[in-house]
């Protein structure tokens, strides 16, 4: 793939490995909640919630960040909490139903934004440019559900016990 200089879709960040340090950054908070996600993910269907303190101690999370995490969201529908002796969280809804794009707008709301969007000043090409990068970021984070990461991954879920 070339350069998003040359015409062509989708920019360099995305595919090419020439400018490895022009990167769409998003934030550890999105990076903690897909990890905690995808740990859910793994125990979808077990009768029992998991702890804030496995979910942290399994992703390199610090507990009481991960908590503030949980709380966005199960306000976003994807976890529920479980109280009592053996509560924690599970997934509010089986893990092919929750895509990257859930967590990260849960988190983060837009996928992408610029001041381009909102700026008359800025010049109608580079804000259709802006819009184009914003809906394949989006068209892609949907493409992707939990269900297929637990698939192509080698995690605890690949793990088969005799």
């Amino acid at each position: 793939m070339t350069c998003f200089g040359t015409g062509h879709w989708p920019p360099c960040f995305l595919t090419c490995g020439r400018h490895a340090g022009a990167r769409l950054k998003l934030s550890t908070k999105s990076d903690y909640a897909a990890r905690a996600v995808l740990s859910l993910a793994r125990r979808f269907g077990r009768r029992q919630a998991t702890p804030v303190e496995e979910i942290a101690r399994e992703n390199g999370a610090p507990p009481n960040y991960l908590v503030q995490i949980l709380i966005e969201l199960k306000s976003g529908g994807i976890v529920r909490s479980l109280r009592g002796k053996s509560g924690g969280y599970v997934l509010a809804r089986p893990p092919s139903a929750i895509t990257f794009a859930d967590v990260l707008q849960c988190i983060h709301g837009t996928l992408l934004d610029s001041p381009a969007f909102k700026d008359d000043r800025c010049p109608a090409e580079l804000r259709d440019a802006w819009m184009r990068l914003r809906r394949a970021v989006q068209e892609e984070a949907e493409s992707i559900n939990f269900q297929q990461l637990m698939d192509s991954g080698a995690g605890p879920a690949r793990m088969f016990y005799i």
